[in-house]
């Protein structure tokens, strides 16, 4: 099984701290959300209805002229490999580790492109089928530019090839989402919901692509694979503009001050986003132990050996990472 964060059950276990007592920071999820309405009685009761406003809601939200509603991306990272033949994927890494799984068990030939080997990507694209792109990465944070993505799908579609862009962690920076152009032939872009709206128990996400994809992968999925009570909370949030807006400014905002935090400790970030940070240091082990020691849980990368810090909630939160930073920086001086 792949590796995650948010195992803060094996963490109190492991480390024997109560479960009530942690400072989760492993995961690259919000860690505030929106007021939230009251649930209808009808969306327990009621097999979900697919003519409600959900579709359209996303469409406005994202920008885009057809998707298609999943249960969470991984959904669609697992259920995409079944809809191609065995063929030559491409998979921009370190990445997400559940694409690369997910292709390999269906018995795709993978290649892995390393994002610090400038060129690589282009120099390998004619010999691809299908190219997997996180943007921003996770947990890089790295962000390639719309304009080169198009070029890499325009090469891709000329012959029948996929461009996959992962956007889960896009949502603080919209301005550079494929969205818009997720209508193009090839072009399947992947949205989660969860992670910006922090509701990530609510196991919903969008699939971005050209009609007639989605129908295919909408059979394959079956019948009712969104929740009525997931369906009424997304259409109310991918709604709420000013919601969203406040969301936004706060996670960049927060960003901001979780780099400068993490640099003035003598651990610069070397990439991020509007939801997390990443440093890399060859302590990633011993940080991780240090910090979880005391209850502050984040994830640990094994190559290149770094650790992601997400955000924390609240006042209490700031001033608990704050203390234990000054206190690990003191053991290494």
């Amino acid at each position: 099984m792949l590796e995650h964060g948010g195992k803060l059950r094996r963490a109190a276990e492991h480390f024997d701290i109560p479960l009530q007592d942690w400072l989760d920071l492993s995961t690259g999820i919000a860690p505030y959300g929106f007021d939230l309405p009251a649930i209808p009685s009808e969306a327990w009761l009621r097999l979900p209805e697919t003519e409600d406003e959900l579709e359209t809601a996303a469409q406005g939200y994202f920008g885009a002229a057809s998707l298609l509603p999943v249960a969470g991306s991984q959904a669609a990272i697992q259920m995409l490999p079944r809809l191609r033949r065995p063929l030559q994927v491409g998979i921009v890494s370190p990445c997400y580790a559940e694409h690369a799984e997910a292709w390999r068990r269906e018995g795709h030939r993978l290649s892995e492109f390393s994002e610090f080997s400038e060129g690589s990507v282009p120099r390998a694209l004619d010999g691809l089928d299908v190219l997997v792109v996180v943007n921003p990465n996770n947990p890089t944070g790295r962000l390639l530019p719309p304009e080169q993505l198009l070029a890499w799908h325009g090469r891709l579609a000329e012959r029948g090839g996929w461009l996959i862009v992962d956007e889960a962690f896009m949502d603080p920076t919209p301005f550079h989402s494929l969205a818009p152009h997720s209508h193009l032939p090839g072009l399947i872009v992947l949205r989660s919901f969860g992670k910006f709206f922090g509701m990530a128990g609510a196991r919903l996400g969008f699939v971005l692509a050209e009609q007639s994809l989605l129908s295919v992968l909408s059979d394959a999925l079956g019948p009712w694979p969104i929740a009525g009570p997931s369906r009424f909370i997304g259409t109310v949030l991918l709604a709420d503009r000013d919601g969203q807006r406040r969301q936004r400014e706060r996670l960049l905002c927060d960003s901001a001050r979780l780099a400068q935090l993490l640099s003035e400790h003598g651990l610069p970030p070397a990439g991020g986003c509007g939801l997390f940070h990443w440093v890399v240091t060859e302590e990633a082990t011993m940080l991780r132990e240090f910090l979880a020691c005391q209850g502050i849980l984040v994830r640990r990368f094994l190559y290149p050996p770094s650790v992601r810090f997400g955000l924390p909630a609240d006042e209490a939160g700031w001033a608990r990472l704050t203390r234990a930073l000054s206190s690990y920086q003191a053991l290494s001086a």
